[in-house]
């Protein structure tokens, strides 16, 4: 943490993924319902799209290590325009800050600085002209005007923190209070103290909502499974809704828009099943219980069609329209590490294998090995796994599983207040043990004398260590599983695995790095810009040259140190410079400013108004539009310049229909990460629109001059892959045109020269396809190189088709994108890993701007079945109509990923061999 109170401006490494890592701590959402925005101890706010839970946004503030940055509340103005945060966004008591973000831009545009405590809840009046804020301990609420955020009123006579407020339409505003107390201010300006009053159902009001016609008060408390209802004239009680049934809190309240009914939820729930109640008459009669996640509801916001809104801790949002049903659900991206017992978080004994699982309650587990790089099924492995031990007799360890006072021997070992424990495990030969709470990661010798500490990312739920005592593993709340080392506690390895089950990414507290298919931008750089601008982030997939490195990510384990692991690595691979500093690399970074996304247009024409910021040492070399995924060549123009930034306009063409239009920056560090927006199309609209037109390239090489690289079906693969997308001639396209380079016509010259006839052929509305089916090889940096027949092979950097060449291609390819790839199949071939990998190749052709769909199969050998191999023999049968889904004769990228990865499996299991294809987009 920073001594001197200014955010590092070192690069911090962080996950990503498009929904929250950590606990939806608050949501908001604006008048017209048009957006909801979350706001999560992952330290980040986003911005959805209410309808649809299409992720808008991601807004950054500035973080530091352990809990600086982390988000508690969020609001959203009613027009929907401007964001306000906080949270433990600051470093001391007196010096914490709420930051208010201009929505459309990203960019926080004013900052209130100084407040007292953590902030914990905020909330807009009903007309935009006033921000309230609860604090954290004593400190009570401040209250600001939005004209310019000044302070208008403040009250810090409480108790206890107050996590609870809310205006009615006469800006009157109510609040709760840990310290057992209600408070009434009166009408906008004075903010006077008009009635405070003692509950009587609790000792700990939680959340609190006027009805809107402002005669009652809703109070939900976080110690008692009570909800109350209370006079908004004198805070005294009217009555108490129906809680039977109920077996523990509905802290958060809140009274419908339309019709008569009331909400809460909390931790309630049946069998883990959280639910929101809702009552009839405002609480006096029936209810309802509706089933909303598998984790404690955060809050709960009224829609102005009678239904509700809600966010979770399980990194979950939802809407329920007023027929209770439930319209939009978004869960989180990450694994669930929670379970009923530690005995589940198994490990090999040198650690390099762990058990997990996605869900809650261990469902779904599944191994990760480092060494393989590979998920696998747990009944397919068979080396011992060893669970923690948690029990010893020399090491008596009591009360250690959520609770807050564990005990060594009958000894309270003192944790800080508030803070729970969660995992344990007990060293080998009992040398001491390792504790996880809510916070941190602690290592106690034998005595119970605490020998480190060290912040964590997400609750601890589980810990292990290795058979000989030098290596810890634990799993986090934020979807992670890190390696530490048990002398010191130095992080040395983490591990993210994505709940769809096939995306991961291994990196190191550097940043090398290794990953699935389409997972490299699972983690990035934040770089914080000061203490009151928003900060900016970079995938690390903009850094690949130099930290995509499996090499390294190898050695870790075995030297137990980061930077001897980097020294073997460079020195087996003859690497004999550093890379920069990140700082150094850094992409531009642009936002288009307007239209705003969601602006409706009937012309084709649409000016756009964007910013380029970049480094002062890595101008603008190159700006790319793409409507619809499509370039577009514009004329841009420079409407304003500063040191630091540029704003260009320029002018899009969009068809007769809703559109996306992204734009990207180039410098010679790397391509900006895209700015988008969506259009709507209301004008007339073509009644018959054009089919696209398909070119296809189509490669397939048995016959190679090495005998022990001649292949059984590739040159069939590609003969019938044409074949049957030629039969679409009439149908889903227009027409068909392909190239077809079967053995010796498949030589270097030739697949240049065809994917040059793509490039020149397809327009922005034509699809594009290129059929690979032969033997590939790369080089340990991750370039990948597609062997042609005439391929030598002590020179292939000369002879092969390089990634460099086909990714050129692709980027100048106007139309949409669609490769088929299955380019490795002998071991003596493909060799190691390392020398075989594609996943740069995949994830360079499928990253933002480039947008190619990717289907590829990945396995080391083709297997056949009926003269096709698995995988090939798969995306035949799904084009062919098996993929189809409502059966209209469509089939579309979705739908075939869908049949492969059913149908691949089926097939090799016919056969007795493994084979998993992967797609990605």
């Amino acid at each position: 943490m920073s001594k001197d109170n200014k955010y590092p401006a070192k690069p911090i490494l962080r996950v990503n993924t498009e929904m929250h890592t950590a606990q939806i701590k608050r949501i908001g959402i604006d008048a017209k319902n048009h957006f909801i925005v979350t706001g999560s101890e992952d330290k980040t706010l986003k911005v959805w799209e209410l309808s649809t839970g299409e992720l808008i946004t991601t807004l950054r503030v500035p973080i530091d290590d352990g809990n600086i940055g982390k988000i508690y509340s969020v609001a959203i103005s009613p027009d929907g325009k401007t964001v306000a945060c906080g949270g433990w966004t600051g470093y001391a008591e007196l010096d914490i800050s709420i930051y208010i973000f201009d929505r459309e831009k990203g960019q926080i545009k004013q900052t209130i600085t100084g407040l007292p405590g953590v902030i914990l809840y905020l909330t807009y009046s009903k007309d935009g002209m006033y921000l309230a804020a609860t604090l954290f301990g004593k400190n009570g609420i401040r209250i600001y005007e939005t004209t310019n955020y000044s302070q208008a009123a403040l009250d810090s006579d409480y108790g206890d923190s107050s996590y609870g407020a809310d205006f009615d339409n006469n800006e009157r505003l109510v609040t709760s209070s840990y310290d057992g107390y209600i408070r009434l201010y009166d009408t906008a300006k004075t903010f006077n103290l008009i009635q405070k009053e003692k509950s009587k159902l609790g000792n700990q009001p939680f959340s609190v909502a006027f009805s809107p016609d402002g005669s009652k008060i809703a109070v939900g408390f976080d110690d008692t499974k009570n909800v109350n209802i209370l006079s908004a004239k004198d805070l005294s009680h009217l009555y108490s809704p129906d809680t039977s049934n109920v077996n523990m809190n509905l802290g958060n309240v809140t009274f419908s828009l339309v019709g008569k009914y009331l909400y809460a939820g909390g931790r309630a729930n049946n069998n883990s099943q959280y639910f929101i109640r809702k009552w009839s008459q405002t609480g006096e009669g029936s209810y309802t219980d509706l089933p909303a996640s598998n984790d404690t509801i955060m809050q709960i916001v009224p829609l102005k069609d009678g239904g509700i809104a809600f966010g979770s801790a399980n990194q979950a949002i939802g809407v329920f329209n007023n027929n209770d049903e439930q319209i939009m659900f978004r869960h989180g991206d990450k694994a669930d590490f929670r379970s009923n017992t530690m005995d589940d978080f198994h490990v090999s004994k040198d650690v390099g294998t762990v058990r997990f699982w996605y869900e809650y309650k261990c469902e779904s587990t599944k191994l990760f090995s480092i060494s393989t790089r590979e998920l696998i099924d747990d009944s397919s492995y068979n080396e011992p796994l060893v669970k923690p031990v948690t029990q010893s007799n020399l090491l008596n360890i009591t009360d250690w599983k959520n609770k807050v006072n564990p005990k060594l021997n009958g000894a309270v070992i003192i944790l800080h207040k508030y803070e729970t424990s969660r995992s344990l495990a007990i060293l080998p030969e009992d040398n001491g043990f390792i504790l996880g709470t809510e916070w941190r990661l602690l290592l106690f010798d034998n005595e119970g004398i605490e020998k480190w500490e060290i912040p964590v990312p997400g609750i601890a739920w589980n810990v292990n260590v290795s058979q000989d005592g030098k290596l810890a593993v634990a799993a986090f709340g934020d979807g992670t599983i890190r390696w530490f080392r048990v002398s010191d506690g130095k992080e040395l390895l983490a591990f993210f695995p994505h709940n769809d089950k096939k995306r991961w990414i291994l990196w190191t507290p550097n940043g090398y790095y290794d990953a699935s298919i389409g997972a490299e931008d699972l983690i990035g750089w934040h770089i914080n810009r000061g203490a009151d601008k928003e900060a900016d982030f970079f995938p690390i997939s903009k850094f690949r040259n130099d930290y995509y490195r499996p090499d390294i990510i190898s050695k870790i384990l075995k030297t137990l140190d980061e930077d001897e692991a980097i020294k073997q690595a460079n020195k087996d691979a003859k690497i004999t410079t550093k890379p920069s500093s990140i700082e150094t690399k850094l992409p531009p970074v642009i936002t288009i400013l307007s239209p705003r996304s969601g602006a409706v247009f009937s012309v084709t024409d649409v000016e756009v108004l964007y910013e380029v910021r970049v480094s002062p040492n890595a101008p603008v070399e190159e700006q790319i539009v793409f409507v619809n995924k499509s370039m577009q060549k514009t004329e841009k123009s420079v409407v304003t310049q500063h040191p630091e930034s540029t704003t260009y306009k320029t002018t899009v063409k969009i068809p007769k229909r809703e559109s996306i239009i992204s734009i990207m920056a180039k410098n010679k560090n790397e391509e900006s990460v895209p700015s988008v927006i969506k259009v709507l199309w209301n004008g007339e609209t073509d009644n018959t629109p054009l089919k696209p037109k398909l070119y296809i390239l189509a490669v397939g090489i048995n016959n190679y001059h090495t005998p022990l690289r001649r292949l059984k079906f590739a040159s069939k693969d590609a003969e019938d892959f044409v074949s049957v997308m030629m039969k679409q001639e009439g149908k889903q396209y227009r027409g068909v045109e392909r190239k077809l380079l079967i053995d010796s016509e498949a030589t270097r010259r030739n697949i240049i020269e065809g994917l040059e006839w793509l490039q020149k052929e397809t327009t922005p509305k034509d699809v594009a396809m290129v059929m690979l089916a032969g033997h590939g090889s790369s080089e340990p940096t991750g370039k990948y190189y597609f062997l042609p027949i005439d391929v030598d092979s002590c020179n292939i950097r000369s002879t092969a088709v390089s990634s460099t060449e086909i990714i050129e291609t692709v980027v100048a390819i106007k139309g949409k994108k669609i490769f088929f790839m299955d380019t490795c199949h002998s071991g003596k071939v493909c060799g190691e890993r390392k020398e075989n990998n594609p996943t740069i190749f995949v994830n360079t052709l499928t990253s933002s701007g480039r947008d190619a769909v990717v289907f590829m199969a990945s396995t080391k050998s083709s297997y056949g079945h009926s003269g096709n191999g698995v995988f090939t023999k798969s995306v035949i049968e799904g084009i062919e109509g098996k993929a189809e889904i409502d059966k209209n004769g469509s089939v579309t990228t979705t739908t075939l990923d869908g049949y492969i990865t059913k149908r691949v499996p089926e097939l090799a299991r016919e056969i007795k061999k493994t084979q998993v294809p992967v797609e990605t987009v």
